[in-house]
């Protein structure tokens, strides 16, 4: 079953955001890039608050946790992004595109 990750990020930027996507060599545009491994979809988000938030569905934690050992850590620090205010995985029950 595939596993959702959700990660917010308190006191950062949409620009932070775009420059750990330009480190990592993905468009969020586009969609065009070197996409990880077992990342099934990945959603950007900024509220009201400007926290930002990452929505991802991944095949499994370990292909996650490979990204995030082998690229994601390293953009992530030089963007300068904290920690996340909140790191939760949750089990996906049901993923649709509606209309497409």
């Amino acid at each position: 079953m595939s596993e959702t990750l959700i990660l917010e990020f308190s006191g950062v930027s949409a620009e932070q955001y775009h420059e750990v996507n330009g480190h990592l060599g993905l468009d969020q545009a586009t969609g065009e890039g070197d996409w990880p491994a077992g990342l099934i979809d990945h959603l950007g988000t900024i509220g009201d608050d400007g926290a930002i938030t990452v929505v991802e569905i991944w095949d499994s934690r370990q292909s996650q946790q490979d990204f995030m050992d082998s690229r994601l850590g390293a953009a992530l620090g030089k963007a300068g992004m904290p920690e996340p205010s909140r790191a939760e995985w949750l089990t996906l029950l049901g993923h649709n595109h509606p209309g497409h």
